[in-house]
């Protein structure tokens, strides 16, 4: 059970107020790098970028599109303390995959020789040469790790300190862990049967706002979530899927979905009329303007409700596959990160809301 702030010492609240500004700043670039630059590389080779469809971001929405090498891939765990040691049979971090020159020396991709410029000082957050490397090392296979650093005493550090991070836990302890913690079942997935037990499975990646027929890096990615979700520090997830063409970011507090989307003109000149809209929008928000269309970074906040929560009582229940887990809680449209002080503009497009800025 993640500790609140509450039942912290004084050290470790200075390490969560760091922690959560560090994750801002990667909040950001991870955006940039799965969205802005995605739509780069479709732009560079000719092709048309797929946006993703307003039902898409439903919540149980079954996404059917063909994977693209275009868009940027990756998963990144973050967390608030140092992964302990017995967690590594299931978050496969060790020595050969350490952040080290002679492991980068290792790798090829696309040509690049990681090890002849890495520097040890780049893989700690706080060097400005740090999303260089966070860069370089995204598209390796799995998960990169970036961890509460403990190499020094009393230094509050975060570093970058493994890549081709592999999560080996099975989906069914995940969904038996939920279920537990849900109270859909006490001790065990299969106590209720087979189709019982295949439900709640279901239910897991429903809870992290996944369709059960996904697999590869979301189902990774939910595990991990899942697996953290036990410890007492906080952590955060997130997974860029080329299928989905999203970033999702499973933390503590909320899940969200980040994706472009596409607004013909109409869309854009009500935005910049609009007194809930920004004039200037093309140029803070629009990642690129054709002549009929922009294409906007679009967030959504998903929450859950009483069915996925703990009951209040904490008596066991019953599961109800057919509803839902998962509510949509807020809808963004998002400035271009070259415009900090600008804020996000409230957009409700998902259910065809008459103004979506009202």
């Amino acid at each position: 059970m993640q500790l609140h702030k509450t039942e912290l010492n004084h050290q470790e609240k200075q390490v969560r107020e760091l922690y959560r500004a560090l994750r801002d700043e990667l909040d950001v670039y991870l955006t940039d790098f799965a969205l802005d630059d995605s739509y780069n590389n479709f732009r560079k080779a000719s092709k048309p970028y797929p946006f993703v469809e307003k039902r898409e971001l439903k919540p149980r929405a079954k996404v059917s599109e063909e994977e693209s090498s275009l868009m940027n891939s990756f998963i990144v765990i973050f967390t608030e303390w140092a992964v302990p040691d017995d967690m590594k049979k299931y978050i496969r971090y060790f020595s050969n995959n350490k952040v080290t020159k002679e492991n980068l020396g290792e790798l090829s991709l696309a040509g690049l020789n990681l090890a002849d410029r890495f520097q040890k000082q780049m893989k700690y957050f706080e060097t400005s040469r740090f999303k260089a490397l966070l860069k370089d090392l995204l598209p390796v296979d799995y998960a990169l790790l970036i961890q509460r650093d403990t190499s020094v005493k009393h230094k509050r550090r975060f570093s970058l300190s493994h890549f081709h991070v592999r999560i080996d836990w099975l989906i069914d302890s995940a969904a038996e862990s939920m279920a537990k913690k849900l109270r859909y079942v006490s001790k065990d997935l299969y106590e209720k049967g087979e189709e019982y037990s295949q439900a709640i499975v279901e239910k897991l990646f429903e809870y992290y706002s996944f369709h059960h027929s996904v697999s590869g890096r979301r189902t990774a990615a939910l595990m991990a979530a899942q697996l953290l979700k036990n410890q007492q520090f906080l952590s955060t997830i997130y997974v860029s899927s080329s299928e989905s063409r999203t970033l999702t970011r499973i933390s503590e507090s909320e899940i969200s979905k980040f994706a472009l989307i596409k607004l013909g003109n109409s869309d854009i000149e009500h935005i910049e009329k609009h007194p809930n809209g920004d004039p200037e929008f093309s140029k803070r928000f629009l990642v690129y303007k054709r002549k009929d269309h922009g294409a906007a970074r679009f967030q959504v906040i998903y929450a859950h409700n009483e069915h996925s929560k703990p009951p209040a009582d904490g008596k066991l229940r019953d599961l109800n596959p057919d509803v839902s887990w998962l509510r949509i809680r807020k809808q963004l449209l998002l400035p271009k990160s070259s415009f900090p002080f600008v804020r996000p503009i409230q957009y409700q497009t998902i259910y065809d809301q008459q103004d979506p800025l009202s």
